[in-house]
């Protein structure tokens, strides 16, 4: 790692990296989660106040108009990796702190944003295809939920079927390319770019393992949203643990 980069809280050295990342066994979706768990319950007060804070910052952005969500957007990487180096810390025995919150603000600070850059361009470009098929003209409206616009987009049912499956899978293929590349950047200084393509690519090398990892979790979110929404406050430490274990397991020895 940079030796100008500045070091988080309790950040012991990186682990060594295989690329382009190893293929693991269909069950290994799962052994994410249970690991991933395992990690929250080292510091489960922790990682509650954390969600917290990331909440409020997240409520406050919204209300600046159009730069709050492109920059909470484009910064979510950027928050990502400081989560990764805390899940490093607490698998070798230390803690997890508020600091980490800002780690990624400290290391590989312009690589990550880049990483989020790259993201928020991908998800324009979905939102511009979602807008050829029901019409470029629409889209602000619908964008304001326009009640006009809502009538309008329902009565396309053909087109709407089509735009819904075509983002639907491009969404699924931005967010493998994203998916690793936070940990890559923060942990083994890997380029943006290359992370985002190294991200890409080991997603669909284990695939299935994939898949049910992601099935598990929808249906994890489902039963967390149902108690006033509480228990994502459980639902996110999870799921940023157990992708951290997903990246340990398929990115290093």
């Amino acid at each position: 790692m940079n030796a100008n980069v500045l070091p988080a809280a309790n950040d012991p050295p990186s682990p060594v990296l295989v690329m382009p990342g190893k293929a693991l066994p269909a069950g290994a979706g799962m052994s994410w989660i249970g690991e991933g768990w395992k990690l929250f319950t080292r510091a489960p007060l922790m990682w509650i106040v954390m969600m917290v804070v990331l909440f409020i910052v997240a409520v406050v952005m919204a209300f600046i108009p159009i730069v709050g969500s492109v920059g909470w957007q484009i910064l979510t990487p950027v928050i990502a990796g400081g989560f990764v180096l805390g899940c490093w810390s607490l698998e070798n025995g230390g803690e997890l702190e508020i600091e980490h919150l800002i780690a990624g603000f400290k290391r590989n600070f312009t690589q990550l944003l880049l990483v989020g850059v790259m993201y928020f361009v991908g998800a324009l470009v979905i939102l511009l295809v979602f807008a050829m098929f029901i019409g470029m003209s629409l889209l602000p409206a619908l964008m304001m939920g326009n009640s006009d616009a809502l009538a309008a987009m329902g009565a396309m049912s053909g087109g709407l079927l089509v735009a819904t499956l075509a983002v639907t899978v491009l969404s699924v293929l931005l967010g493998a390319a994203v998916w690793f590349a936070p940990a890559l950047v923060i942990m083994h200084d890997v380029p943006p770019l290359a992370a985002l393509k190294a991200s890409f690519f080991a997603v669909f090398r284990n695939f299935v393992g994939a898949l049910l990892f992601a099935i598990v979790m929808l249906v994890l979110a489902i039963i967390a949203v149902i108690p006033f929404g509480l228990g994502m406050l459980v639902w996110f430490p999870l799921l940023i643990g157990a992708s951290y274990r997903a990246y340990r397991q398929i990115f290093t020895e």
